[in-house]
């Protein structure tokens, strides 16, 4: 298994699990469509090691970019590896601030429903 100083590497479940956080309960990814994406995006390499896949930040940063393009704002996976070509990684201020907004919505209510459930 590599090095995890600081949790550079992460497994798949925890993949999911960052993946996850960004979204709503409605839109929630599985492993099968990670594994998906893995085989449509080149840009995707986790190592592995023993049939175990184990992702870098660089990995995990696409893979949030491509959650993004894909769910959010609506691209083909054509559109997306077209963008993903094109080097054209870097999602400007505001997308960054829509994924940051988004996941404070995700948490707050999943706050109010333990609430709710606790009256």
């Amino acid at each position: 298994m590599p090095k995890k100083n600081n949790s550079t590497y992460k497994t798949i479940g925890e993949v999911l699990e960052i993946l996850n956080s960004n979204i709503d309960t409605q839109k929630k990814i599985e492993l099968h469509t990670i594994r998906f994406w893995e085989k449509q995006f080149k840009q995707l390499n986790p190592k592995r090691i023993n049939n175990r896949r184990y992702y870098d930040n660089k990995n995990i940063d696409t893979l949030l970019k491509i959650q993004f393009l894909l769910k959010n704002q609506g691209m083909t996976i054509s559109g997306v590896k077209k963008t993903l070509d094109n080097n054209n990684l870097d999602i400007d201020l505001n997308e960054k601030k829509n994924i940051n907004a988004n996941n404070i919505k995700f948490r707050l209510n999943k706050i109010n429903k333990l609430i709710k459930n606790l009256k």
